[in-house]
């Protein structure tokens, strides 16, 4: 296996890994506090980097049926929340290719 590049962040408010702190997203790239994960509060995101994407498949969540993919961690593997990839109903298209993101699973440096 080869070695795995990371990208660090630079500036205030990054949010990295709960587990093994390995730099996430900045909260520039934040778009929505107002979303319901697996384990809490979580966050929508535009870029997120240092991830690791699953195998795409369709969920029925509360705003409809996407097509979505977890995510975790590139380094630790950690699962950290899922990246929708594409949504069925129009009013949902502004989530195609964004980031939710567990709070409970990631922390912030200020």
């Amino acid at each position: 296996m080869g070695y795995r590049y990371k990208t660090f962040l630079k500036g205030r408010n990054v949010y990295m890994c709960g587990r093994c702190g390995t730099h996430l997203t900045t909260k520039e790239s934040l778009v929505s506090k107002n979303y319901q994960g697996k384990y809490g509060r979580a966050h929508l995101y535009k870029k997120v980097v240092n991830v690791s994407e699953g195998v795409h498949e369709e969920r029925s969540m509360t705003t409809g049926v996407h097509v979505v993919c977890d995510v975790n961690c590139a380094v630790c593997f950690e699962y950290i929340g899922w990246k929708y990839i594409s949504a069925f109903e129009k009013d949902q298209k502004f989530k195609e290719g964004k980031y939710i993101l567990e709070r409970n699973l990631i922390k912030n440096i200020r």
